[in-house]
């Protein structure tokens, strides 16, 4: 059964044995919605996964420096959410081309393979569901009411570029892209039977193949192979003609890189067989080489980027360094956001517990009968939820 990667999962699963062990309530209030200790507790669990698969070494001092943030994460989110339902943001077309990607890389058929998979594994698949669309959500407000509104200015650009030079300093290397045309492979001819003596004239008749099944594979692999280098040359021509070449490879490739348009990567000097690199490293960017004869068949590869040795040119990096300001400037922004988000909230916190986000001039709710009874109706459901889930 293919796993489906926790990263994108965003949902940690507490033990079945700790069922009994969690005592259920609420942890903090955000207007009118709860957090609860459970769902404390598995992003607690979560962070622990996290920290562990970032850097094992050091997994405790990462654990016990982002600890404090786990409650401040979870109200983070909850205002974004509610900010999402404020803008009209649901998320649902981004989800379903979410779901089809994931599907598509696990070369599942039909998204209810998805689903069993997901189940396979103990995993509630709408909730699986639910926390990929809260993801999608919450991207979406904070590129439409913060990332928006970013400035970035040339001279900052610039400032950049010269601050990291030696940072950007890299080998030589390209880019390749590849259109695989693989013979089909031929299956081995099965012995012929010892003939009868009034047999031997229909064999004699049938020819010298069934007499010698090694030579009729030799032929059937020879015509396989012709015909293989007839069909590379021919689509060489229709890219040379103006044909698109990730088309042509998700199309007709046999390698497993057809499905992203038959890009391979980079690689650096001394990482190709020599033939390969002499060719393709005496070429600029989006040129094509000729049919190449390879074991596996007949390539046509793309040198989709060509990069020199030493250090790229500004115009070069642009989209590298506007990336890197963006997400400098992106965080304090978002903190400040969130802060304001915070101040216009009804948050309350159970004692006990700490929101390392929160804001002086933040208003707790009132405790009202109403309140008290929206509370234990989210409370309910969501203890419902999780007990489904164990």
């Amino acid at each position: 059964m293919k796993r489906l990667l926790p990263i994108l999962l965003g949902l940690s699963l507490v033990p079945a044995f700790a069922a009994a062990q969690v005592v259920e309530e609420i942890v903090a209030r955000v207007n009118s919605q709860i957090i609860t200790r459970s769902e404390f507790l598995r992003s607690k669990d979560q962070l622990k996964d996290d920290v562990k698969q970032q850097d094992p070494n050091n997994a405790d001092k990462l654990f016990a420096e982002r600890e404090k943030d786990i409650l401040r994460d979870l109200i983070d989110q909850q205002l974004l959410l509610e900010k999402g339902k404020d803008l009209g943001i649901t998320g649902d077309t981004d989800l379903i081309k979410r779901l089809d990607t994931m599907r598509k890389d696990m070369k599942l058929e039909t998204m209810e393979e998805l689903e069993k998979a997901a189940t396979a594994q103990g995993i509630s698949y709408e909730d699986f569901k639910q926390n990929m669309r809260n993801q999608i959500v919450t991207q979406k407000v904070i590129g439409e009411e913060v990332g928006s509104h970013l400035n970035i200015t040339t001279e900052e650009q610039q400032k950049w570029y010269d601050e990291h030079k030696q940072e950007m300093e890299q080998p030589e290397s390209i880019r390749l892209s590849e259109i695989l045309i693989a013979p089909p492979k031929v299956a081995d001819k099965p012995a012929p039977d010892k003939p009868t003596e009034n047999a031997a004239a229909d064999s004699n008749a049938a020819g010298s193949d069934n007499a010698n099944p090694e030579a009729a594979k030799q032929a059937e692999e020879a015509t396989a192979l012709a015909a293989a280098e007839t069909k590379a040359n021919e689509l060489l021509k229709q890219i040379r003609a103006g044909a698109n070449f990730d088309d042509i490879a998700k199309k007709n490739s046999s390698g497993p890189s057809a499905a992203q348009g038959g890009d391979l990567g980079v690689f650096k000097r001394g990482t190709l067989a020599k033939e390969i690199e002499d060719k393709t490293f005496a070429m600029k960017s989006g040129e094509i080489t000729d049919v190449i004869r390879t074991k596996q068949g007949y390539l046509i590869l793309k040198v989709t980027d060509h990069q020199v040795a030493g250090i790229p040119p500004f115009k070069d990096v642009t989209d590298k360094i506007q990336n890197a300001l963006y997400f400098d400037k992106l965080q304090p922004a978002l903190r400040a956001y969130l802060t304001k988000l915070r101040e216009e909230a009804y948050i309350k916190i159970q004692e006990g517990y700490a929101d390392s986000g929160r804001s002086p001039n933040q208003t707790e709710p009132i405790e009202t009968a109403a309140a008290k009874e929206t509370d234990a109706k989210n409370l309910k459901k969501k203890k419902k939820k999780f007990l489904g889930v164990l």
